[in-house]
């Protein structure tokens, strides 16, 4: 570039620049020592950074433009006119809203109870052999629908989620023979039951795992009464979650007073793989508990999944009979009754008010939406007398 056309702010700061390095060779030459050496060139250093920071900073003001590199806009004054604040939203909106979110609840509940393929829980009954009562398990891989039209992978117990209900009575010897047709190990764990180490279903504890394509048999004579269960114990938040799970009563000998009921019910929650279901099915698609005004419905509910679920029924009270197959000191009533994981609780409702009565887990995302109800969510209807 031609001298004349340097501009003058930087031809000043070349002249200063000029005369600073001259003074500093100045120096250099009288240097003595190599101390003195390295400590003028130090100087040096200091005193050229500080000349360069002079130079730039008397170029900044000739800078123009968004000190922000672009990133943001320019804060100077607009000419455009501020947007106009959005209109509220009329009543004829509103309810047109509200009549859409209504519709799909309405949907829901007249659905209920939605047919469904496969039913859970159903009563095995056993072959007996020489006194011994024999319940024979299969476990394998089936379709199962949790609702309409939603149907998912499961591992079950005889084709079914929860796995078929088994009931006996206290004192009697009982056999169970598992054959695994699953594509991994498994076993069976009777929860809640005190019977001998040996058929405690706990892989390298008290068994061998039972590998695919083999069978396995448990025996020993009931133990203690109460709402039992058997679930696997061999990754067991996997194959539990997946529907490898069912109840396992042992009647007492003699019954008490408060445990005569006219509807017996087992209510099996889990919370796995296949969403928040009560004996293996979500809203709309569980089961209503059914009774008469004046009888007793014993429900006995079984925590199988991995979050607790405070169950909540509306209408009439619950009196607690048991906590995990033992007697309260004393019953006691309530009306939302908290299940954690691997509890059992029983509870007596007197059915003494007519009428179709909600009755859902009260930790309310597991229960309903804005798309209207779903997974633990039943009713406890209680018929009007006949007149």
């Amino acid at each position: 570039m031609p001298h004349d056309t340097v501009p003058q702010t930087n031809r000043n700061r070349m002249s200063d620049e000029t005369n600073l390095l001259e003074k500093l060779e100045g120096k250099l030459a009288a240097a003595g020592s190599r101390r003195t050496f390295l400590r003028n060139a130090a100087m040096s250093t200091v005193a050229a950074g500080a000349l360069a920071a002079c130079g730039k900073a008397k170029a900044a003001p000739a800078q123009q433009g968004n000190a922000s590199g672009g990133t943001m806009p320019e804060h100077g004054p607009s000419s455009a006119a501020p947007a106009a604040p959005a209109a509220p939203p009329t009543l004829e909106q509103l309810r047109a809203k509200a009549d859409a979110m209504d519709a799909m609840h309405e949907k829901g509940i007249k659905a209920f109870p939605a047919p469904t393929k496969g039913k859970g829980n159903q009563l095995l009954a056993p072959r007996v052999e020489k006194g011994v009562k024999v319940y024979e398990l299969t476990a394998r891989e089936i379709d199962w629908e949790t609702e309409p039209g939603k149907t998912v992978k499961a591992w079950a117990y005889n084709d079914q989620v929860p796995g078929p209900q088994i009931r006996v009575r206290e004192g009697e010897r009982v056999r169970i023979v598992l054959k695994n047709e699953l594509p991994e190990s498994t076993s069976i764990h009777f929860h809640g039951l005190e019977i001998p180490n040996d058929q405690d279903g706990v892989p390298f504890i008290t068994q061998p795992p039972v590998k695919p394509g083999d069978s396995y048999t448990y025996e020993f004579v009931a133990p203690n009464s109460g709402s039992h269960m058997y679930h696997s114990h061999h990754n067991s938040a996997k194959q539990v979650g997946m529907g490898m799970l069912g109840a396992f009563i042992v009647e007492p000998k003699q019954k008490r007073a408060i445990e005569k009921v006219d509807v017996d019910y087992v209510m099996i929650l889990n919370d796995g793989y296949h969403g928040y279901t009560l004996n293996g099915k979500s809203f709309p698609a569980t089961e209503p508990i059914t009774a008469k005004a004046g009888q007793k419905v014993r429900i006995r509910y079984m925590n199988e999944g991995m979050m607790i679920h405070p169950m909540h029924l509306h209408g009439m009270h619950m009196t607690v009979i048991d906590k995990d197959g033992w007697p309260q000191p004393q019953p006691w009533k309530c009306d939302t009754l908290n299940i954690a994981p691997g509890e059992r609780w029983d509870v007596i409702v007197n059915c003494t008010n007519p009428g179709t009565w909600a009755f859902h887990c009260h930790i309310l995302p597991h229960a309903e939406s804005e798309h209207g109800m779903f997974g633990m969510v039943t009713v406890l209807i209680v018929e009007k007398p006949v007149a």
